[in-house]
């Protein structure tokens, strides 16, 4: 179990890092495309464009990385409470974000559902280790 919670961490650390990435070459190109646009109501770029890609003026993917390089830090250390604590969180958050692409932005972001995938994961087998 403690494997999957490293390997499923590390995929949403990938998630975080993409998600950078595709926020970088959109700030020096407002035309670029994204492998994750697929058209205009599937489209990641569209979401990272948002208002909502941003907390307290961090975006949303510094805010991922943190967060599983976090949850990695305590799985490491045993601390299993706090890690099924923090994927409550981990999850709660996610769909509040999930609420805001689908009805507000009405759009379907692939990155964005990883994301929401790997943290319903990540309670998932937090759940079944604590």
């Amino acid at each position: 179990m403690i494997n999957a919670l490293y390997i499923i961490a590390g995929v949403g650390i990938l998630l975080s890092l993409y998600t950078e990435y595709v926020e970088y070459k959109l700030r020096k190109n407002n035309n670029y495309k994204a492998a994750c646009d697929i058209n205009n109501k599937m489209s990641c770029s569209r979401t990272f464009h948002s208002s909502y890609s941003k907390m307290l003026g961090i975006s949303n993917g510094w805010w991922g990385l943190l967060y599983y390089l976090a949850v990695i830090g305590l799985v490491f250390f045993g601390k299993m409470d706090f890690v099924l604590y923090a994927t409550i969180i981990g999850v709660l958050f996610s769909a509040r974000l999930a609420n805001i692409l689908y009805f507000k932005l009405k759009n379907f972001c692939l990155v964005c559902n990883g994301f929401y995938l790997v943290n319903v994961l990540l309670l998932v087998f937090a759940y079944l280790k604590s």
